[in-house]
């Protein structure tokens, strides 16, 4: 049975794990070309892919040439390696340079920057803390005569949810379901934001 290469990011995947797990690369034609293949659609050059793989470039040349038969546990190690390549994460799609309120700003200052930067929510810094957030509909909620000199203290929802940069698109996306954004981190300082706008990026 012949391997045939699918350009679905996701049946990518499936079958990455499918043959790993299962080891029914035994079972199928996987050839040097169509790894080169696999290799190219995931961005890596032959350099890198060998460094993730832990062997020489020269053999992952000679591999995709169909001038050697590596091991088992060769080919299982770049089958793994281009798998995870194809699994986007936080960092990939987040937007950099988060805006951050003060609780004693006041709405209208708030309102301004957020129509200024065309952004929905800001979150809420008290010194190096995040406790809260102001969002489009948390001021909507209050709008009144004197909503302008409210601070934001007064009607700010509660933080965001915070993952690492690390993190798979996958693995969030019922945070977003639930919640209007999704902060990123690196070690203790958030790097990112990533909304519901933000997973179009990853279709296709």
């Amino acid at each position: 049975m012949k391997f045939r290469v699918y350009a679905h990011r996701q049946i990518y995947i499936l079958l990455y794990y499918l043959l790993i797990k299962n080891n029914w690369w035994l079972y199928l034609a996987i050839t040097g070309a169509s790894l080169k293949k696999l290799r190219v659609e995931s961005s890596l050059t032959q350099k890198r892919l060998a460094e993730l793989v832990g062997v020489s470039q020269a053999h992952i040349a000679k591999i995709e040439l169909g001038k050697v038969d590596p091991r088992l546990s060769t080919i299982n190690r770049i089958l793994e390696v281009l798998a995870e390549g194809k699994r986007v994460k936080c960092k990939d799609i987040m937007t950099e340079g988060v805006l951050f309120a003060k609780p004693n700003n006041s709405i209208l200052e708030v309102s301004e920057v957020m129509v200024r930067h065309a952004i929905s929510q800001m979150p809420i810094l008290n010194g190096n803390r995040v406790v809260g957030t102001i969002t489009e509909e948390s001021i909507i909620r209050n709008l009144g005569s004197d909503i302008a000199k409210k601070n934001v203290r007064n009607i700010m929802d509660p933080p965001l949810p915070m993952v690492s940069e690390e993190t798979t698109v996958q693995a969030i996306r019922t945070l977003l379901e639930r919640h209007q954004g999704v902060l990123v981190t690196k070690g203790k300082d958030v790097v990112g934001i990533i909304t519901r706008s933000d997973l179009l990026k990853t279709i296709g």
